[in-house]
C-alpha cells in the first residue's frame, strides 16, 4: 500500500512562463493540490487519505504522486500548481477540494498545456475546457433529483441558503434554471461565507419567509450550520442538501437536525443498496471496503471517491497515452487529453464517465442517487 508524498505549500508565489521543456522519463509525476487544512479540510483530507488506495504504477509504469496543502486558498492552489509546472515537470495534475481553488489549478494546467482532474465542481469556460475534466457530478445532474422529489412532495416555494462565492453561485443558478420552470418559486436568497460560525440571521429571514422548502448550497460540515439552526428556528418544511455535504461527518455534526434530510449524492455513499447490475457498485463497495478498515465504520466520504475515481480513469487511459508517447514529454500530455475522449463507459465509484470535447463532465443519470437521514444513518430517499 502506497502512501503519497506530503509536503506543505509554499506561501512563495513562482513564476510560470510557460510550459517547461521536458524530456522523457521512466515516472510519471502526478501532482495534486488538496485543501487538507482551513475550512476545507473534511474534503481534502478524505481526498487524501484514498491516495493509500490507488495504485504505485498504471502500465508497469511507476508513478510519482506529489500532494501539497492548499488550505482551500485559490492563491495558494496556484502557488501549487505553478511548482507542479515548472519544478516536478507534471504530467497530470488534479485538484482542488473547492470550487475557488479548483478554478486557479484549472486555469495554471490550462496556461502550461497539463491535463487536469477538478476534484469539486467548478465552472468549465472555454478557456479551461481543453485540458480539464472534473470528477464530481455536474450539478445539473444532482440538482435535477432534487428538485423532482421537491415536485413529488407538492413543493411550490423555496428558500436557498449557500456559500456566498462561486459553489453557492452555480448551485442558486441551477436552482433558477431548473425548479422554477417546474413551478416553484424562490421567496427567499441568502448566504455565508465558509468560515462563518452563525447564519443566525440568514436563517431567521428564511423562518419568516416560511418557504415549502429550502436548499442548503454548502458542502463539507458547514452545511450542518444551516441544517442545524434551520431545525433550532423551528422551521418544519423539508430541507435539502446538495452532493457537497454527502459524508458521515455532515451526520456527526448535525445530531438530530440532520433526521430527515433529504441530500443529493454520488453512488460511493450507498453501494450496498444498489442493485447487482450497477456499474458503480463492485468499485464503491471495494473502496468502502478499504476505507474503513482503516479509518473506521461510517467513515466513508463522497470526496474519498473523487481523488480515487481520478485513477480509476488513469487505469484506461494512461495505457492508452503510453502507446504512443512516453512520460515527461508534450506529446504524452497531448495522448492524456485524447485519450479522455476516446476511451469510453469509463468505470468508477462515482458514475461511468464519458468525457468529449464539449463535456468535460463526462456523467449520466448513474452518477446519483438519493438519500435521507434515519436514525441517524443514511438510507434511500422516497
Amino acid at each position: 500500500m502506497r502512501k503519497a508524498t506530503l509536503a506543505a505549500a509554499l506561501a512563495a508565489a513562482i513564476a510560470l512562463p510557460g510550459a517547461p521543456a521536458l524530456a522523457q522519463t521512466n515516472e510519471i509525476t502526478i501532482g495534486i493540490s488538496i485543501s487538507t487544512t482551513g475550512p476545507a479540510a473534511a474534503l481534502g483530507i478524505p481526498e487524501r487519505n484514498a491516495l493509500e488506495f490507488v495504485p504505485k504504477e498504471i502500465g508497469g509504469v511507476p508513478l510519482k504522486v506529489i500532494v501539497l496543502d492548499d488550505g482551500g486558498d485559490p492563491t495558494t492552489a496556484t502557488t501549487n500548481a505553478r511548482r507542479f509546472v515548472t519544478e516536478s515537470k507534471a504530467d497530470i495534475i488534479m485538484g482542488s477540494a473547492l470550487t475557488p481553488p479548483t478554478i486557479a489549478v484549472s486555469n495554471v494546467a490550462n496556461e502550461a498545456g497539463i491535463p487536469h482532474f477538478g476534484l469539486a465542481p467548478f465552472p468549465i469556460t472555454p478557456e479551461r475546457m481543453k485540458w480539464s475534466v472534473a470528477m464530481p457530478q455536474p450539478i445539473p445532474i444532482v440538482g435535477k433529483v432534487l428538485y423532482d422529489h421537491m415536485k413529488s412532495k407538492g413543493v411550490k416555494t423555496l428558500g436557498y441558503i449557500g456559500y456566498s462565492d462561486s459553489y453557492g453561485d452555480l448551485w442558486f443558478n441551477d436552482l433558477k434554471a431548473q425548479a422554477v420552470p417546474m413551478g416553484m418559486t424562490i421567496v427567499d436568497e441568502e448566504r455565508f461565507a465558509r468560515p462563518d460560525t452563525s447564519v443566525t440571521g440568514q436563517v431567521l429571514k428564511l423562518v419568516a419567509a416560511n418557504p415549502d422548502a429550502i436548499l442548503v448550497g454548502a458542502s463539507g460540515t458547514a452545511a450542518a450550520l444551516p441544517q442545524t439552526e434551520l431545525r433550532e428556528r423551528g422551521y418544519k418544511g423539508l430541507i435539502y442538501q446538495t452532493h457537497g455535504a454527502a459524508s458521515m461527518d455532515f451526520i456527526r455534526i448535525a445530531g438530530a437536525a440532520a433526521e430527515g434530510v433529504i441530500m443529493s449524492a454520488g453512488p460511493i455513499m450507498s453501494p450496498e443498496t444498489q442493485p447487482d447490475t450497477a456499474l458503480t457498485k463492485k468499485p464503491g463497495l471495494a473502496l468502502n471496503s478499504a476505507y474503513e478498515a482503516k479509518y473506521g465504520p461510517n467513515s466513508r466520504s463522497q470526496f474519498a471517491g473523487h481523488s480515487y475515481d481520478a485513477f480509476e480513469i488513469l487505469k484506461r487511459v494512461i495505457p492508452a497515452a503510453l502507446k504512443t508517447a512516453k512520460p515527461g514529454t508534450p506529446e504524452f500530455r497531448e495522448a492524456i487529453r485524447k485519450a479522455f475522449i476516446s476511451e469510453k463507459e469509463i468505470v468508477a465509484t462515482q458514475g461511468v464517465y464519458n468525457w468529449t470535447e464539449k463535456d468535460r463532465y463526462g456523467l449520466d443519470d448513474r452518477s446519483r442517487i438519493l438519500l435521507t437521514v434515519k436514525d441517524g444513518k443514511y438510507v434511500p430517499a422516497m
